[in-house]
């Protein structure tokens, strides 16, 4: 006897390779559809500018990592860092660990030696439940990782790139971001889905003492 295939999942599987971006990234051979998100953020905000030391989390498949050596070169300190295993990229150092666990954020400052990062990009996301309140709530748990590691990690002028599913204490994570960086700015690049929650906190010059 065969097997019904689910109308849902063949609705998302048309949807997903009808996505311009999908197409564009298989094209131009890229990992993923994300290359294109940073690289709208960047056209905007100029983050790459000026950057030696580069912290990639949640960078898995490898699409951020792979356009900051585009933008910086090979010779430049570029670490990646995901629970998930990613293929190897050229110019790029990566350690699969929780950026949670103690031992992972030991061996990321080992591969800073000593320098501060000039820009943290964070594209952490949660395995997606569909109930909306737990799924932001999940979102802004590990945003809030990313933000802490910021604080211990980053130069005073660097960049801090952090993805959050909007709604919820979106808000109030926000306003958090405010209190611990001189500027900030709120963005949904076009390569994000239109149906996605997703938008991206960008944020410059840190303040001293963290305020969570």
């Amino acid at each position: 006897m065969t097997k019904k295939k689910n109308p849902s999942s063949k609705f998302w599987l048309r949807n997903y390779f009808q996505d311009i971006y999908v197409r564009k990234a298989h094209e131009k051979n890229f990992r993923s559809r994300a290359w294109f998100k940073i690289d709208e953020i960047n056209k905007k905000f100029n983050v790459f500018r000026n950057c030696n030391t580069i912290l990639d989390i949640g960078s898995s498949p490898g699409s951020w990592s792979e356009y900051a050596v585009n933008q910086v070169g090979c010779n430049k300190n570029i670490i990646a860092c995901d629970i998930s295993f990613m293929k190897p990229i050229a110019g790029v150092k990566f350690i699969q660990g929780d950026v949670e666990n103690y031992k992972t954020y030991l061996s990321i400052v080992d591969n800073l030696k000593n320098k501060k990062v000039d820009l943290l990009m964070s594209d952490l996301s949660p395995k997606t439940t569909g109930h909306v309140l737990i799924d932001v709530h999940k979102s802004i748990y590990l945003s809030k990782i990313a933000l802490n590691l910021s604080q211990k990690l980053l130069s005073k002028k660097g960049f801090f790139i952090t993805k959050v599913f909007q709604g919820g204490d979106s808000d109030l994570y926000f306003q958090c971001i405010k209190k611990n960086f001189f500027q900030v700015k709120v963005y949904k690049p076009c390569a994000s889905r239109s149906q996605s929650r997703e938008i991206f906190f960008i944020a410059k010059n840190i303040k001293n003492n963290i305020i969570m």
